[in-house]
């Protein structure tokens, strides 16, 4: 069986109550239960231990983030849970270095991560249409999420040794979050998942079966 480990991000701040992601997070726990996978759950706004979420991370086969974005950002409080649970993974199976030697410091940024073998995958929540990303002229300059905003994300987990899985974005969620679009974003994103680990299953059973050879 697969382990999953899930973070809910979706912090409650100001007139955010963080509802979108809550219910992101049990389309995700119960797709994945149901396709028999061992699921963990954290939620950034309950008390937690460092030392205890790092062996979360050390357990999960596979790590997926449910996180708004705020001012270009993800939350305040899912900055300082990657703060604080990264730090307790030090030399704790996150990571270990940044990489380099002493010797010939110039080269091998980036290298120490102790979590190959494992994959990642995250999902960002927004007001800003997905035409913000995709229109000349309008505000991101035809960059996407990903190699946009999320650049510095995806290079986080790629120090740990983490390889990433294709997220999915919901955009348009204040303005325009009909019940009619909400449904469909469910319909789109369960269909996600769905091709994703099975992709997921796929490469670990292939991975184990090289192994036993």
């Amino acid at each position: 069986m697969e382990k999953v480990f899930i973070l809910n991000g979706g912090q409650h701040f100001a007139h955010s109550g963080g509802k979108f992601n809550e219910t992101l997070t049990h389309w995700t726990s119960s797709f994945l239960e149901q396709q028999h996978y061992d699921v963990r759950i954290t939620d950034i706004n309950d008390p937690y231990d460092p030392v205890q979420e790092a062996e979360n991370f050390k357990w999960a086969d596979v790590v997926i983030y449910h996180t708004p974005i705020w001012w270009f950002h993800v939350p305040n409080l899912l900055k300082k849970y990657i703060d604080e649970v990264f730090t307790a993974g030090h030399q704790n199976g996150i990571y270990s270095s940044d990489g380099r030697s002493r010797s010939n410091p110039e080269i091998n940024y980036g290298t120490g991560g102790l979590m190959h073998g494992k994959q990642y995958m995250v999902t960002s929540t927004w007001n800003a249409p997905n035409t913000a990303f995709t229109l000349e002229g309008e505000f991101f300059d035809q960059r996407s999420v990903d190699d946009g905003v999320l650049f510095g994300f995806h290079k986080m987990n790629q120090f740990t040794g983490m390889q990433r899985i294709d997220g999915f974005h919901f955009h348009d969620l204040e303005k325009n979050a009909t019940p009619e679009r909400i449904e469909n974003y469910r319909i789109q994103y369960l269909n996600h998942l769905a091709n994703k680990f099975q992709s997921v299953n796929t490469q670990n059973h292939e991975s184990l079966s090289h192994s036993n050879h």
